[in-house]
């Protein structure tokens, strides 16, 4: 089988994920990597054995005329360099958040409905190996065929100090809008993917460390489409008791007509039928790269999608759901009342 050619431009925090795990894909290469800053993007090269580095992306994109390319930069970026990538007909895979707005959300969907260009965003959560399993046993009816809510709890403990979030994303602090946007978009997708369409929002947002500038608070209630009710009760502020937050970034409860499932901080899934004891679901995932390897998993389907011509799970415009109701988050704790998502 022909190798896939690939490219990316980023060589920030999370980017070692994402270059870490293209290195383990089959019968996919990266070749070049772009930053502004040469050296860092040579540094990249040279950590994973990519032949070439280059200080513009729009260069790189002619010189080496890519398969696709792998947007790992902030989102302020990506409509530039999604504006690029389309001109030169380079299939695309971008971080979330997709933009700073729905509008310029919205532009990048259009601009790749005009072409040939395919496009997925890089939700990943939804691709970590627990979720997947969970979505398996709710297909099976295990704990029902009337599911009744879906509730997340998490509780990160890495915002709490003077200098919260500066030994890993320090620009954490200065973004008006932090929990929701950065984080809690992740679980907007995890909960549509398990549970489907959302139709109502109401939320409060908090501050809790007075030396950032957004929410790192949030309680939000949630209404699908099917009758079922969900939660989220999150904080970057407080802690949690596992022995690694940022595995499975919270726990998940799912209750139903014949009882529930739950997903702990280890990774570990159990389900109690109404009245009898709870009970170990038996599965298997690795903890490497981030997060049970979703990344991995992230771009193995991006490019077996790529290959096959199937649909992305995230494609791009079936995306802009997510930020419509991230939004209506954020316009709901302002207004302090329910919203409909339309």
């Amino acid at each position: 089988m022909k190798k896939l050619r690939g490219v990316a431009v980023g060589t920030g925090y999370f980017s070692q994920f994402q270059y870490e795990a293209w290195e383990r894909l089959d019968n996919v290469e990266i070749v070049a990597v772009s930053s502004r800053k040469l050296e860092k993007a040579q540094m990249i090269c040279d950590k994973y054995g990519i032949q070439k580095a280059y200080d513009s992306f729009e260069k790189m994109l002619k010189a080496e005329k890519p398969d696709f390319v792998d947007i790992i930069t902030p989102p302020e970026t990506h409509a530039e360099f999604c504006k690029i990538a389309i001109e030169q007909g380079v299939h695309i895979i971008c971080q979330k958040p997709l933009a700073p707005t729905y509008k310029e959300s919205l532009a990048i969907s259009e601009a790749v409905k005009k072409t040939e260009v395919r496009m997925m965003v890089h939700e990943n959560f939804r691709f970590q190996p627990w979720h997947r399993e969970i979505k398996k046993i709710l297909e099976k009816n295990t704990i029902g065929d009337k599911l009744h809510t879906i509730n997340l709890r998490m509780r990160m403990g890495d915002g709490w100090q003077k200098d919260a979030y500066m030994n890993r994303q320090p620009y954490f602090r200065e973004m008006e809008q932090l929990l929701i946007y950065e984080t809690g978009v992740h679980f907007i997708d995890v909960f549509r993917y398990l549970i489907g369409d959302v139709t109502q929002v109401y939320s409060k947002l908090k501050t809790l460390n007075a030396n950032i500038k957004g929410e790192d608070f949030a309680w939000v209630q949630l209404e699908f489409a099917n009758g079922i009710l969900g939660f989220i009760d999150a904080n970057r502020f407080n802690e949690n008791t596992s022995e690694d937050p940022r595995l499975t970034f919270g726990e998940v409860l799912i209750e139903g007509n014949k009882g529930s499932i739950r997903l702990h901080h280890d990774g570990t899934i159990t389900t109690q039928l109404l009245g009898e004891k709870e009970k170990k679901h038996q599965y298997a995932y690795e903890k490497i790269n981030f997060a049970g390897d979703c990344v991995y998993y992230t771009q193995e389907h991006f490019i077996n999608c790529l290959r096959s011509g199937a649909e992305f799970e995230t494609d791009v415009t079936a995306y802009l759901n997510n930020i419509k109701i991230q939004d209506k988050i954020y316009e709901s704790n302002v207004k302090g009342i329910p919203l409909s998502i339309n």
